[in-house]
């Protein structure tokens, strides 16, 4: 299907080596997921978003973006169509305000389904739903699910996200998965508003990385901390990275199972759990940034 790429760290860096350069960069993978490219970054604190409906790797926008852009975020997709036309509106990642998402997988019988999870999405919201995808659906699902915590421009911690996207899931599944294995929609995604990020692996495989074997920058990096070249051991990490397929380089990956939520909220505390467990609390108070 679909490949996607996170990056979130604590200082600007480039991107270009996973997405261009590397062994199994997102650009080589696009060789087998030809219908559509994207790539979200942040700066100051805006969404900035470039999508082509062209190949990837035959793509030089797509080379001269990957070479130019420095962020502390990140978010990228390759496509390969399963649901919607080849076009620009039907390319990941979808936007909304400074929230960005990318999804690889499918929901089954889309056509079916669309109606009843359409009806889920809060009116005000359902206009902006541009393409005829699956996965833009679920995006304004998952900011459906945000605002039930308060307006979609406050910032929100990985604890609250992780919820909103639990909660998102069990709407789909609840609409569109049958009796058999085969009728379960595959929703592995990625959501971030630029300084909380926070995937879930929902059936194609996702890899994370918090820490290298070796920094090549330690001699002249400020940041350098321990966490950077090991496990944290105070539950705060310098940069997180999520990939499809994990790329060449010094970043130890680890496999997400299904079910598993990790995710950074915006002091980059890291953050796990797992879609059955992470709760929804309506009854209790937002929990806020400033709260």
């Amino acid at each position: 299907m679909c490949r996607i790429f996170g990056f979130r760290s604590v200082i600007q860096s480039q991107v270009h080596r996973s997405l261009v350069a590397a062994d199994n960069a997102l650009c080589v993978q696009s060789g087998q997921n030809p219908d559509g490219w994207g790539v979200a970054y942040y700066l100051e604190g805006a969404a900035h978003l470039l999508r082509s409906p062209e190949k990837a790797l035959d793509d030089q926008l797509f080379d001269r973006v990957s070479g130019v852009v420095a962020s502390e975020t990140v978010l990228a997709h390759v496509r390969k169509a399963t649901v919607g036309d080849l076009s620009v509106l039907n390319c990941h990642p979808f936007q909304y305000g400074r929230w960005t998402m990318a999804h690889n997988g499918e929901v089954k019988d889309f056509d079916r389904h669309r109606d009843a999870l359409r009806a889920e999405i809060a009116p005000r919201l359902r206009r902006y739903i541009l393409g005829d995808t699956d996965s833009e659906v679920i995006f304004f699902l998952f900011l459906t699910e945000l605002s039930a915590y308060g307006a979609l421009s406050e910032r929100y911690g990985a604890k609250e996200v992780a919820a909103a996207l639990s909660n998102t899931i069990r709407c789909v599944r609840a609409i569109t998965d049958g009796d058999t294995q085969e009728s379960r929609a595959l929703l592995t995604l990625i959501v971030t508003d630029g300084k909380t990020m926070v995937a879930t692996q929902g059936g194609k495989e996702l890899h994370y990385s918090t820490y290298k074997t070796h920094c090549a920058d330690r001699d002249s990096c400020p940041h350098l901390a321990p966490h950077c070249e090991a496990p944290t051991a105070t539950g705060f990490v310098n940069h997180l990275l999520f990939s499809s397929e994990p790329t060449s380089g010094e970043a130890v990956w680890h496999a997400m199972k299904p079910g598993d939520v990790v995710g950074v909220d915006w002091r980059m505390r890291l953050f796990q759990t797992r879609v059955e467990e992470a709760e929804h609390p309506k009854s209790e108070a937002p929990g806020r940034v400033g709260e």
